[in-house]
């Protein structure tokens, strides 16, 4: 079977060759795209995920009749903006009905929820309760979404609007493309992988459940060792496949990043359907937290800093300010970070670490702080002005990471005149130039992370190469414009 065909046969067109400046063509301002999410900052937010499903569907809506389906979460449906039931979608096995309500934010994007309260009417986060553990009945919650998207596709729901692409994030919307397939739904699907090591493994007792026919659960279909998987659903049966950076897309066709999915990713990718699109940041990151214009950034650095320093309980110093905010998670390479603290403190830096993740990190974060007052800093948790406030008042942001699909803090970080101290990795080696933006290092090991730390020193310590990167980092464009024109592209050429 052409994976690329969707029930409907979609063709896919190359992007190659298309006349610049054709993503805002009047003739594609009528196209109809659903974003498809578990998970979006206006409501609710647990990591970039939300972030982006708030910006991206913004930047689209330039050219593009651009919504948002989203779980009909208490955040959702008691927040501020007034619910219009539009429709009724029916059930499928074990996942119940649900009405679909439409709303409108404050800026005129289109939201549509799936009101469905015994599935997401809950206190915690939309994966796990409020003690941390995952939702016994993820499957069915996130099947829910996802079979939503594919009956608004087949013109369910809202009576007046019926998208023509679904645009699935990650394993919790992955679903849908198979849905497509199996019901027999006119319409194409795009498939993003945000993070490839979340994959939404069930067992295969829950196939007729979740209305998935047994041919399905097959090496061409569901199956991944002898469980169900949601995103491998995605990935094999959406008609094309993007992922958050260029560099990822080609990591995860290999065996040391593919989690497994390797295989049938390279597949993808030798048929051109498996793209990298990097994402962006939001625009008033080129503004302070007062939205004043970083007129003087050298003097608005040192404002920040200062108050830093304060708020952190840090001695007064003419040292590096080093930042670590991040998920306190093996992933981050917070481990390395922690181990690379005793030679900047040796040297005269100072470290402040603001975030939240597995306990063993949390622990060490605070017990580096006990042991090093006025030199290390450390805040478990995380809120936004805080971490605005640390990127607009650090020298330098630790970034070591084992891997990383795209990333934003770094991004964050150059907009905010910060330089980034990254591995060579996904989406990292996509947004910043070795000694001239950032500091880049191969190996996962301290030793590689110390060496990249003296090199950023050494630049510190030259005024003149130091003040030149950071206003090179400051100039650099990140804004969601140019991913969206390559979205636009992408979703015209299944048209």
């Amino acid at each position: 079977m052409d994976r690329a065909a969707v029930a409907d046969g979609c063709e896919e067109r190359p992007l190659e060759g298309r006349a610049q400046g054709e993503a805002d063509s009047p003739a594609r301002s009528q196209q109809r795209i659903l974003f498809v999410t578990p998970e979006m900052s206006d409501f609710v937010k647990v990591g970039g995920l939300g972030l982006v499903s708030a910006a991206l569907p913004r930047a689209l809506r330039s050219f593009a009749d651009a919504r948002v389906l989203i779980p009909g979460y208490r955040e959702v449906v008691e927040g501020r903006f007034p619910l219009e039931f539009v429709g009724q979608l029916p059930g499928l096995a074990d996942i119940p009905s649900c009405k679909l309500a439409r709303l409108v934010v404050q800026d005129g994007l289109v939201v549509y929820a799936l009101v469905c309260p015994e599935l997401f009417a809950r206190e915690g986060t939309p994966y796990a309760d409020a003690r941390g553990a995952p939702w016994a009945d993820s499957d069915v919650r996130f099947a829910r979404l996802s079979l939503g998207a594919a009956q608004m596709a087949a013109g369910l729901g809202d009576p007046a609007w019926t998208p023509a692409v679904l645009h699935l994030n990650d394993w919790p919307a992955a679903l849908a493309a198979g849905y497509l397939e199996w019901l027999g739904v006119r319409a194409c699907a795009v498939m993003t992988i945000h993070n490839l090591a979340f994959q939404g493994l069930f067992p295969p007792e829950r196939l007729a459940g979740l209305g998935v026919p047994d041919r399905a659960f097959a090496q061409d279909g569901v199956e991944f060792h002898g469980k169900l998987s949601f995103l491998k659903a995605g990935i094999y049966y959406a008609s094309h496949v993007t992922t958050v950076s260029e560099t990822y897309a080609k990591e995860i066709t290999r065996v040391e990043n593919g989690c497994g999915l390797h295989g049938l990713l390279a597949g993808r990718a030798q048929e051109g359907k498996l793209t990298g699109i990097l994402n962006g940041i939001e625009d008033d990151w080129r503004l302070d937290a007062a939205g004043r214009a970083r007129t003087d950034p050298e003097a608005w650095k040192e404002e920040n800093a200062e108050a830093v320093r304060k708020a952190f309980r840090l001695a007064l110093s003419k040292g590096p300010l080093f930042a670590i905010i991040s998920r306190l998670v093996h992933q981050k390479g917070v481990d390395l970070a922690i181990e690379a603290a005793d030679e900047i403190i040796s040297e005269g830096g100072q470290i402040v670490a603001t975030g939240s993740g597995e306990k063993r990190f949390e622990e060490a974060i605070v017990d580096l702080s006990r042991r090093n007052p006025g030199a290390v800093g450390a805040h478990i948790g995380f809120d936004d002005e805080e971490a605005r406030r640390i990127f607009a008042g650090s020298d330098f942001l630790l970034m070591p990471s084992r891997f990383e699909p795209c990333g934003l803090s770094q991004m964050y970080a150059q907009k905010s005149g910060t330089l980034p101290i990254a591995r060579r990795t996904g989406g990292l080696v996509d947004t910043i130039e070795d000694g001239v933006t950032g500091f880049l290092f191969n190996a996962i090991s301290r030793e590689a992370l110390s060496g990249a730390v003296r090199r950023a020193t050494a630049a510190f310590g030259s005024r003149a190469r130091f003040d030149a990167m950071r206003r090179r980092a400051m100039s650099r464009d990140f804004a969601w414009a140019r991913p969206a024109g390559r979205y636009g592209a992408l979703y015209q050429s299944l048209a």
